[in-house]
């Protein structure tokens, strides 16, 4: 039997129904390569980005402590090297126009300059080649950093300081550092700051103590600081009245307290840091009950400098000078009036040069005028009274080894002015002072040891190398002296600011 006959259709369309789409994948493929070509392109360009940008930072970093060590070597030159104006022959204040800021010299403005991008104007070669020594150099951190600075003298001005014979000069400079590296990828760092001195009050605290030493301000006892204004005295049963605040005291080393209910009733003013005990190497702020300091402790930025007052001139003999009557004296009036055992002391105005004085069982007035001694002492019995002031005596202290010593009833100022007595020492020997009711003074003895006994009233201001209370001492810091009495104070680096090229 015959089957019937099939036909098929080679060229019919297919059943598939993703036939058109063939080859779509290897276009997705060849699109997603590309894509993750451009970001893989992208992410080596990016990490090569991070690397010169952190390559960048680090050498802008190290340039900028080139131009750093510049400024801080420039700034330690002004400070520990160099010499003012008029303290050398042949840089005198004449040379320098100190009314215009700069400061100029030939119309210039002054400048001391270690940078060769920099023309130095400075008047004295002297210093100019110094400086240039001082100030440049390099440093190594993986790779070399040169630097080098200049110093532009921005201000200039002068001021008596107490007990100077000469004037200080102050000055403001501004000072240029510039810190640079060389090689393929070259960086370079500008660093500006200011080095300005003050002109601060000398005796800005009742009690400051410049040695940096443990105890170098010691009290015990029981004593007491406060505060009064001896401009606008109100008094009471005889005695100003004083506040329970103000009182401050200072140190450049360490306070130190003991014994009795001591009270400061101030601040405590010190480079020094923390409380608690004090020894060598580890010298604190404070040793006792912090609570005896009402108005904190104040960290200086630096210690203190005080200038050494000038020594008498012409110098004083050494030789002794019985303050007992006029006749032992040499002098007669108006000088020297009253009779034995009861005398007054009158320069007109001008100086009077003594020895070795001292007072024995006697009463002595002064009037205003300078004093200058060698060296001082009154016994048990003896009373110094201050008639009227300024009353300034200077002690030279030659071949003593206690110039000062004010014992018995002490020195009486009734005016309760201090700078009506004012006592200057410039050498390293003890000072011995017993106090009374109505003690006022200046006591300026920077570097010697001053110790003060009995529990009476001091009223008016001390600066010593070390002062130690042994008695429980009434001080009364005397708010006017914030005004007068002026000296140079310390460099301090102000307004740092910086820019990279």
């Amino acid at each position: 039997m015959n089957q019937p006959t099939r036909s098929m259709n080679l060229h019919a369309p297919s059943a598939d129904p993703h036939h058109s789409e063939r080859g779509v994948a290897l276009v997705v493929v060849l699109l997603l390569t590309i894509a993750l070509s451009a970001i893989g392109a992208s992410l080596l360009l990016l990490a090569k980005t991070d690397t010169y940008t952190s390559m960048n930072y680090r050498m802008m970093s190290q340039a900028r402590y080139g131009a750093e060590s510049g400024v801080m070597r420039a700034a330690n030159y002004l400070t520990q090297v160099y010499q003012d104006p008029g303290q050398v022959t042949g840089d005198p204040l004449a040379n320098y126009n100190m009314t215009v800021s700069p400061v100029t010299y030939n119309g210039q403005p002054v400048v001391l300059s270690a940078d060769p991008n920099k023309a130095s104007n400075y008047p004295y070669a002297p210093a100019q080649a110094a400086f240039s020594a001082a100030v440049q150099g390099s440093l190594v951190q993986g790779q070399t950093v040169n630097y080098t600075a200049y110093a532009t003298l921005l201000s200039m001005r002068t001021v008596q300081e107490y007990g100077a014979t000469t004037p200080r000069v102050i000055q403001t400079w501004r000072l240029t550092g510039t810190g640079s590296i060389g090689g393929a990828r070259p960086a370079t760092v500008e660093v500006t700051s200011t080095l300005e001195q003050q002109i601060v009050p000398i005796m800005n605290f009742g009690l400051f103590a410049t040695s940096s030493a443990c105890g170098a301000l010691e009290f015990s006892g029981g004593a007491t600081t406060s505060s009064y204004d001896s401009s606008n005295i109100t008094m009471q049963n005889g005695q100003p009245v004083t506040q329970n605040s103000g009182g401050s005291v200072g140190s450049n080393g360490n306070l130190n307290v003991s014994g009795g209910q001591t009270q400061i009733n101030g601040s405590l003013s010190t480079p020094r840091t923390g409380v608690g005990n004090c020894k060598n190497g580890t010298v604190t702020a404070f040793t006792g009950n912090v609570a005896t300091v009402t108005e904190g402790i104040v960290q200086l930025p630096q210690a203190m400098a005080y200038p050494t007052p000038a020594l008498p001139n012409p110098l004083p003999p050494t030789t002794g000078s019985s303050w007992d009557s006029c006749a032992s004296l040499g002098l007669s009036a108006p000088t020297c009036t009253g009779s034995a055992g009861n005398i007054t002391l009158d320069p007109q105005g001008g100086t009077l040069t003594f020895g070795d004085v001292s007072i024995g069982n006697n009463i002595v007035h002064l009037k205003a005028g300078l004093y200058n001694i060698n060296s001082i002492t009154s016994n048990a019995n003896a009373t110094l009274y201050i008639d009227n002031g300024p009353v300034v005596m200077n002690v030279a202290g030659q071949s003593t080894n206690q110039p000062i010593s004010l014992n018995g009833n002490g020195f009486s100022n009734p005016s309760y002015d201090p700078t009506n007595f004012q006592i200057l020492y410039g050498g390293t020997s003890a000072i011995n002072i017993n106090g009374s009711s109505t003690s006022a003074a200046m006591l300026y003895a920077p570097n010697a040891a001053i110790t003060f006994n009995g529990g009476a009233d001091f009223y008016g201001s001390m600066v010593g190398a070390t002062i130690k209370d042994t008695g429980g001492a009434k001080f009364h810091y005397d708010r006017r002296l914030q005004n007068d009495f002026m000296m140079g104070g310390a460099f301090m680096m102000s307004s740092f600011t910086w820019r990279k090229y």
